[in-house]
């Protein structure tokens, strides 16, 4: 019998959005639909386990080998750095990480400029490659209310459809990169579950060619 190939996924809107391809892809657990607060689901016959689990978790989960493969967002793959191999785009759950400020602010480079983000990591490298010098601000949420406050010059934050920028009368200055979903595998797992992997790997594959 084939081991179980475990797969992590995030839970919300953008997991069930994932499981959904994942089925088109031949690779069904009818279980994860039953209305229950279950977190692992199991398809026997496929050697499938899948398992929901935060999405910020995920990375975490696959780079310690808890889960053979997941699918993480592109922005927690920059954030974290975890130590796994990205396999594919899945062109899902598509934003932009960017830099966002109040619509009078204007740049002085004599002056630090003051970040306020929780993406300390992709602040930190975007503005040591332009050579800026930066003051740090880490928060966990609500980050759209520090540059009205003067608690910060600009904000680098997820940007989906820029709403709550507009409703906060801040604007979008600079994009720094392109976020989706993206699968992702344990490497010791890659090696030895390879053939289930490789498989999944190129039938979600001609999924998202489809979807192109």
């Amino acid at each position: 019998m084939k081991t179980m190939l475990n797969i992590a996924l995030p839970k919300g809107r953008l997991g069930e959005k994932v499981y959904g391809m994942f089925e088109n892809a031949g690779f069904p657990c009818p279980s994860i639909k039953e209305n229950n607060r279950k977190l692992i689901f199991e398809n026997p016959e496929l050697s499938l386990r899948y398992f929901w689990v935060k999405p910020s978790d995920v990375a975490i989960y696959v780079e310690r080998g808890a889960a053979d493969i997941g699918i993480a967002g592109k922005d927690i793959l920059l954030e974290y750095e975890p130590d796994v191999y990205e396999l594919l785009d899945l062109g899902i759950g598509k934003c932009k990480m960017a830099v966002a400020a109040k619509k009078d602010f204007r740049d002085n480079p004599q002056r630090t400029l003051r970040v306020a983000t929780k993406f300390t990591n992709i602040a930190r490298n975007y503005y040591t490659s332009l050579g800026r010098d930066i003051d740090i601000i880490h928060l966990n949420g609500s980050i759209e209310i520090a540059p009205i406050l003067g608690l910060s010059d600009v904000i680098v934050d997820i940007v989906e459809t820029g709403t709550t920028l507009k409703e906060n009368n801040l604007t979008v200055v600079e994009s720094i990169v392109p976020i989706s979903a993206r699968l992702i595998a344990n490497k010791s797992g890659f090696k030895f579950k390879n053939k289930q992997i490789t498989e999944i790997t190129a039938k979600l594959a001609a999924l998202t060619e489809g979807q192109k």
